[in-house]
């Protein structure tokens, strides 16, 4: 299995759940803490690749639930110099295997990418946090 270097904020649900079904699917986890740790755009930008720039912020972050922060709106160079001023914008978790990272926790992506134990996964969707309402 993998060993996986996740950066997670320290206490958050969302990613205590997301360790809980990697280390079931027999991964290794190296956890670092994403608000510390010392972003760079350059570096930042590797785990997001060509996903949307909205897909890079965290939905659960107050600025954006409450509409003052639109992802949306920002280029590709401010969304990355806001989220090094301001981590806890980054959508979480960060992980690394080697060479290769992703962001956020899509089941499906991260069970192509390194496997897991599906029977682990459960019925709530992994990738929000619980203290994200999302409206249909």
């Amino acid at each position: 299995m993998a060993k996986i270097t996740f950066w997670e904020k320290p206490g958050c649900q969302g990613n205590a759940r997301q360790k809980e079904i990697l280390l079931a699917s027999g991964h290794e986890l190296e956890v670092r803490n994403l608000l510390t740790e010392p972003w760079s755009e350059e570096v930042l930008a590797q785990f997001f690749g060509t996903r949307p720039i909205t897909e890079w912020f965290n939905p659960a972050h107050p600025k954006v639930k409450a509409g003052e922060v639109a992802p949306g709106n920002y280029k590709r160079e401010e969304a990355l110099r806001l989220m090094v001023a301001e981590p806890l914008f980054i959508v979480r978790p960060l992980m690394q295997v080697g060479n290769e990272r992703l962001a956020g926790f899509d089941v499906a992506q991260v069970h192509n990418w390194i496997g897991l134990a599906l029977d682990s996964v459960g019925e709530r969707d992994p990738r929000n946090c619980p203290c994200v309402t999302r409206t249909a």
